[in-house]
């Protein structure tokens, strides 16, 4: 089990670069499987998920090729879907959640696909029913086989335009649904659609292929489905959840940091969130900077009840920045509510900081409490395991404000999501170690 060897209580300094949007290239690195030509997409980040569904494509029979570190085409000219029937295929679903979308654009162009239980960051319960919702309202069918414990999908008659109300806005969900409409005859009405701009994105690749989409950036899509897609060249956003990691670990070393190329226009509350959190933060251009500041205090509502900071559907704030707001609310002055509405065990990693000398009360699985004093109350070094993306980094962050060294053990979690993060902000002056061979 690697892990990583942090000393604490070193300011950073310098430039960061957010890397391509993880979430964003899952769903356009699927939507690839759409059309027999080539598809070139630009900006992918070079980490564990990423690379795990671009060799469940090429097993599949999708030819990759890199043109330089981000740039990567692919052409699924020739699909083998027999693999897909393969102990193989089932077990490299079950390596990370993004092998869900693959469906819905095996479902579109094939009249078939299979999906076992795709896996990812064990945060609760991630239901798929919006998905298979979804896809018999298109006219597709569906069986469990037991023994392999996967679904069998099938369209045998085509799908066919409908009109779809959600259950829930799904960023997933309506991204396979979209995907699986896109050839559907007819007309597809999509209601209470995630919106997100990695959503929006995907429709805009969707749109340069040939596929016609009305509505992008609304709740309310309107698909009318198509009988050819061609190939396109699209470029990802910058990753914003990256954006909001960096802002967090510059409030809490307190460092001076500048976020270069940031997508401003895409960050939705984030920043401003920041700002109420108490974190000195600017804007130039499309970058943020992030100023040095010893004490940061956590603003309240206008009618001094306490601050609180939930998820909710975009523009609100994404559920994946919510374990970093909490650590940095730590070294705050004042206190805060985090309110994790989606997941019941994302929260789950508190103890550690509360090991830390951080001071958290959890509430119950979706919410905790945090007192901070500012930097009267400095976090100590200790040793950690990671339990998965978002908790990992924020431990991180926690161990590089902490004083002495601190250990975390499981740091391919962190991996999954974020790109030689280690050497990164080493760069910077941080003093961050990777060990191999730690918890073996």
């Amino acid at each position: 089990m690697s892990s990583f060897i942090v000393e604490g209580g070193r300011r950073l300094k310098g430039s960061l670069r957010p890397l391509g949007a993880k979430n964003e290239a899952l769903e356009v690195i699927c939507a690839s499987l759409l059309t027999p030509e080539k598809v070139t997409i630009k900006n992918v980040p070079d980490i564990a998920d990423i690379r795990n569904l671009i060799s469940l494509l090429a097993d599949m029979g999708v030819k990759i090729t890199t043109a330089d570190h981000h740039d990567i085409t692919f052409e699924a000219k020739e699909i083998d879907l027999d693999y897909l029937k393969s102990y193989e295929f089932r077990t490299k679903m079950k390596s990370l959640r993004g092998s869900v979308m693959v469906a819905g654009p095996l479902l579109a162009r094939f009249g078939q696909a299979v999906l076992s239980r795709p896996g990812g960051d064990r945060i609760g319960r991630r239901r798929l029913d919006t998905h298979f919702i979804g896809w018999q309202k298109l006219g597709a069918s569906f069986d469990y086989n037991s023994d392999d414990k996967c679904y069998n999908i099938y369209a045998r008659e085509g799908l066919k335009g409908e009109y779809i109300l959600l259950d829930e806005a799904s960023v997933t969900g309506t991204a396979n649904i979209i995907m699986a409409a896109v050839k559907a005859k007819g007309e597809t009405v999509i209601y209470n659609a995630a919106c997100e701009p990695y959503v929006q994105q995907l429709c805009r690749m969707l749109v340069k292929m040939g596929a016609q989409i009305e509505g992008i950036g609304s709740n309310l899509l309107k698909i009318r489905g198509v009988e050819y897609l061609h190939g396109a060249t699209h470029t990802l956003l910058p990753d914003m959840i990256e954006v909001g990691s960096f802002i967090g670990m510059a409030a809490m070393t307190q460092s001076n940091i500048r976020l270069e190329d940031v997508g401003l226009n895409d960050l939705g509350i984030m920043p401003e969130a920041f700002r109420r959190l108490g974190v000195n933060m600017r804007s130039e251009g499309d970058d943020i900077i992030v100023d040095q500041e010893d004490i940061y205090e956590i603003d309240s509502f206008m009618d001094g009840s306490i601050m609180t900071f939930s998820d909710a559907p975009w523009p609100g704030l994404s559920p994946d920045l919510l374990s970093i707001f909490l650590v940095v609310a730590t070294q705050a002055r004042g206190s805060v509510l985090i309110h994790q509405k989606m997941f019941e065990s994302r929260l789950f990693f508190v103890d550690k900081l509360i090991d830390m000398g951080a001071r958290i009360i959890l509430c119950d699985p979706h919410r905790a409490a945090v007192i901070g004093a500012g930097r009267f109350n400095f976090l100590r070094a200790t040793n950690m395991v990671s339990p998965d993306i978002r908790a990992g980094i924020a431990m991180l962050i926690a161990a590089m404000s902490a004083k002495g060294t601190s250990v975390i053990q499981n740091i391919g979690q962190i991996d999954r999501g974020y790109q030689q993060i280690d050497e990164r902000l080493n760069r910077l002056g941080a003093n961050i170690i990777r060990d191999e061979g730690i918890g073996e």
